[in-house]
Order: structure tokens, then sequence, then C-alpha cells
């Protein structure tokens, strides 16, 4: 089984398990982004910035790996046209089951975002990219065809691991791997994810996250740092995910 198959199915397990970042927006939240009240996150604990965004009314929104009925309904509450693309079955559910209880519309397309995006160049205005990177042995092709998708002048919002917290055990207090942290190219790594429930995840560096960004064309524009909101790391405030905005 190809390891982006065991991922797609860990997804769907967590997400019957009562997954945080499987978990549907309420109407009531909804409601509030009809509002202009809302708030989106592209890593655990941080809001992103709304001036990051611009105006959304007409705007078509891609929200790559970010199903689930969490931000993809306020996009659209805030007048977008939005597309998800999710390789999770219970998280394009959720997107469906929002849509249809709110009563707007959304694209739904369930596949799997380390092969080619489904769609034509210069389709999406905003591309929404949430911490899943994590989940793809190789990640600049991922910002290539974002490049590819965008407009000219288009946004690309990513969350990013930074990796470092990789080299922990499944404590989070004492260094066990070395970097990178590949379980197909390592036995016990790949052993442990299974056994430990992770699914098969992949550091990736700096280098590769921003330098892939800046080498597929996008300027950077903006970023900060976050925690991943529990554990040890957490705990001593430091940083092992980055939110990162980024213009075609």
């Amino acid at each position: 089984m190809r390891y982006q198959e065991i991922n797609a199915q860990r997804t769907d397990a967590w997400c019957a398990s009562g997954w945080e970042w499987g978990k549907a927006i309420t109407h009531e939240e909804y409601e509030k982004a009809l509002r202009g009240e809302w708030h989106v996150r592209l890593t655990p604990t941080r809001d992103v910035p709304h001036e990051w965004f611009g105006e959304m009314k007409g705007k078509r929104v891609l929200g790559l790996a970010s199903g689930g009925g969490q931000q993809i309904p306020i996009f659209s509450a805030l007048g977008a046209s939005c597309t998800v693309l999710d390789y999770s079955s219970r998280q394009c559910e959720s997107e469906r089951m929002v849509a249809q209880r709110e009563g707007y519309r959304v694209e739904v397309v369930q596949a799997d975002m380390s092969q080619r995006l489904p769609f034509e160049d210069g389709t999406f205005d905003l591309i929404f990219h949430p911490v899943s990177n994590c989940y793809v042995e190789e990640v600049k092709p991922i910002f290539r065809e974002c490049y590819r998708v965008l407009k000219k002048g288009g946004v690309l919002l990513c969350g990013l691991d930074n990796g470092f917290a990789y080299i922990f055990d499944e404590t989070g207090s004492h260094i066990k791997y070395k970097l990178p942290f590949n379980p197909l190219k390592d036995p016990e790594a790949y052993e442990d994810s299974i056994k430990n429930d992770w699914g098969i995840t992949f550091s990736h560096t700096l280098e590769e996250q921003l330098g892939g960004q800046l080498e597929a064309g996008f300027t950077l524009t903006n970023l900060y740092e976050d925690t991943s909101g529990g554990g040890v790391l957490h705990e001593h405030h430091v940083p092992t995910f980055l939110a990162t905005r980024a213009v075609k």
C-alpha cells in the first residue's frame, strides 16, 4: 500500500475518533462569519491575520489538504467561491455536510496533493494550505503546482512543520531519531509510526519549504512561528511550526 493511502485511512480513523482537525464548525460559528466575526488557523494555536487575506468576496479559493469543514465554510461565508481538495473521505464528507447545512456551494475534490493538481493553470486567487506537508515525502512539487494553478498576484498561505520535533520519541522528551525523519527509509521509524498511530510522516527543512516556495517563483511577504499547542516542547515555548504568506 502506498504511504498516501495509509495516511488517508489513518485520517479517516482519526476523524471517526474525534480528531481536533476533523471537527466541522458549528452553525453559530458560520453565522458569526457572516457578520464578519471569524478566525482560521494554518498552525495549531495562532490565528491567521485577516490582512493576509484581503477582500475575500468574489475570490476563487482552493483549500489544499484543508478538508473537514473548518476553514472553507468561513471563506464561503465571506463571499468566496471555494474548492477543497483532500484525500480523506471523511474530511470531504464534512465539507459537503456543512455546505448542505448552511446552503452554499462548494466543489469537493477527493485527491492526493502529492500528484499533479486537477486544475487548470491560473485558476485560483488564493490557496489555503494548513499543516499537511509533513504527510508528503517530497514537498517542492507541491509548491510548483500551487504556483501553476494560482493567478498572477495570487496568494499562497501555508502552515509548515519545521521538522525539529521529529528527533524526539513518542514522549516528546527523549532524543531518539536522526533527521531527516523518513519512515520509508528507516525501518525503526516505520515500525514506530505504525505502532504509535502517527501515520507515515516526514520531516522537512526550512530550506525545502521556504526555499521550495522561492524556487517555484513565489515572493515571500510574511511569516510567523507557532508551537504544537501541547507537550514538552510547547511547555518550553519551542516553536515547531510556522505560517507563511507568499505571492505569485
